[in-house]
């Protein structure tokens, strides 16, 4: 690869082509003439954060379904705790990928090695693909409830004709808008957010209002216990850590760290905690934390409003998604010896996952799937952390990602072992004072690769790598 800004311009600059015709500088680095406003960053993670998984966890919380709760307070704390990290982490992926312009996929290039960069890709590939096909049976519940089974016709798995042909239908659409691209994200977003945010809240009022005010929701959350402040932090950081390190393909974009703490707060101090409260107080006053089951009860125009909201709510987290999915998949088939087009890779995933969330793939894995991967996948971003800040940082600036070694082994196999140490502290050995299991791995990644960089130096594919005439497009301006 030659210059990232030299290949950028000349792509899309200078003959002024739409940045889907490039790929969405998949293989590159983002150059400053396509960077996005502040605002672009705002609307993008107020959809992107608005997924439902933030009313599940407000559900779990308040001990929905006769389970191990916590009491108003602790949960407050718990999203106050967990929110507060997933900022942090947010931003500190987010600031390296502005400052260098590269997405996911290349920046492991760098900590992981070209080749060993495609074990995390891969694992990323898939738990996006989870939630895409998670997203897509979401979409097809809800037009289940809102409307029955008018035809009355049963399919496998116990699921309806109209479930399948929803997810089918709205599968295809989330798969087409991912296709168009970053602007598109933009577009969808900048619509649906502020409309999804104030029908969120009024519909919270109202709930709370039928149950008989605060006091009363109040009263009964505070006998709600049994859950631990690690477990529900656990819970709030593995409902997102996927997203959060996803947020690197969307901050490429961004011209300057101010925008990237807009981003991050955007998604998890203003929408995220917004639906975790939602989702507690709801589950408290109603039995169930989705708002949308409430409002598909109470007639014709409040069941037609919660069906609109739904859709546009996971339809700009969806998108994203699968936008993610083909920055992953693509690189690390590049880095196998083969190149796929951005194009083929978002159709074919698109149409598995729409297919996986037909047969019912949410309603069946759902629940597991989150709690895996806020014990065992917090890790994958520790080498990264610990390579950009502290251990290579000049060559996230300087080198090809193209001209990496094969393999990087601190970070693979800190990786590995953070992985295995998270499923470990999950389930048969707890951390001390309730500590969650997904950081506690995420700490030990950290401080392995750290050690290991410093005992492995010597090695050849340790060495700093510079790239004559490769400049980082914000290197440029001085960054």
């Amino acid at each position: 690869m030659e210059d990232g800004n030299r290949v950028s311009d000349t792509t899309t600059h200078d003959l002024g082509l739409d940045p889907q015709d490039h790929e969405e500088f998949m293989l590159e680095p983002v150059p400053k003439q396509a960077r996005r406003p502040w605002w672009a960053m705002f609307v993008i993670w107020v959809g992107f954060g608005y997924v439902p998984t933030g009313l599940i966890v407000g559900g779990q919380l308040a001990g929905q379904g006769g389970n191990a709760g916590m009491t108003f307070g602790e949960a407050v704390t718990a999203i106050v705790t967990g929110q507060g990290l997933l900022v942090l982490l947010t931003f500190a992926l987010g600031l390296a990928a502005m400052n260098t312009g590269l997405n996911l996929s290349l920046i492991s290039r760098i900590s992981y090695g070209k080749k060993g960069m495609i074990l995390p890709m891969l694992i990323m590939a898939l738990l996006t693909l989870g939630w895409f096909a998670s997203i897509v049976g979401m979409v097809g519940e809800i037009f289940d409830v809102a409307f029955g089974e008018l035809t009355g016709i049963t399919l496998i798995n116990n699921l309806t004709f109209e479930y399948v042909l929803m997810c089918l239908f709205w599968g295809a659409i989330f798969t087409w808008s991912a296709w168009r691209g970053i602007t598109a994200i933009e577009k969808i977003s900048g619509g649906a957010a502020p409309f999804v945010l104030i029908v969120a809240i009024v519909v919270a009022i109202m709930m709370i209002n039928e149950f008989g005010g605060f006091s009363n929701v109040l009263a009964e959350a505070n006998t709600r216990s049994g859950m631990s402040q690690g477990t529900g932090v656990t819970i709030i950081i593995g409902a997102w850590i996927a997203g959060v390190i996803m947020g690197v393909d969307i901050f490429r974009y961004a011209k300057r760290a101010g925008h990237v703490l807009i981003g991050a707060a955007a998604c998890f101090v203003l929408t995220n905690p917004l639906l975790n409260l939602i989702g507690y107080t709801g589950s408290i006053a109603t039995g169930d934390s989705n708002f949308i089951a409430w409002m598909v009860t109470k007639g014709a125009l409040l069941t037609a409003l919660g069906v609109i909201l739904w859709v546009l709510a996971l339809w700009t987290t969806n998108m994203s998604e699968l936008y993610c999915n083909a920055l992953y998949v693509g690189p690390a088939a590049e880095s196998a010896g083969f190149r796929i087009h951005r194009s083929k890779i978002v159709v074919t995933v698109g149409i598995l996952g729409t297919i996986l969330g037909a047969l019912g793939f949410y309603s069946y894995f759902f629940g597991d799937f989150i709690t895996i991967l806020g014990a065992a996948f917090v890790p994958l971003a520790g080498p990264i952390l610990a390579d950009y800040y502290v251990v290579r940082k000049q060559e996230y600036f300087t080198a090809d990602p193209n001209a990496m070694p094969p393999v990087r082994w601190p970070a693979v196999i800190s990786f590995i072992i953070g992985a295995v140490m998270g499923i470990v502290f999950q389930y048969w050995m707890p951390l001390p004072w309730d500590f969650p299991s997904g950081l506690g791995a995420l700490m030990i990644t950290f401080v392995l690769h750290l050690v290991l960089s410093r005992l492995l130096s010597s090695r050849p594919e340790q060495q700093q790598v510079v790239t004559e005439g490769f400049v980082g497009p914000m290197r440029k301006a001085g960054v």
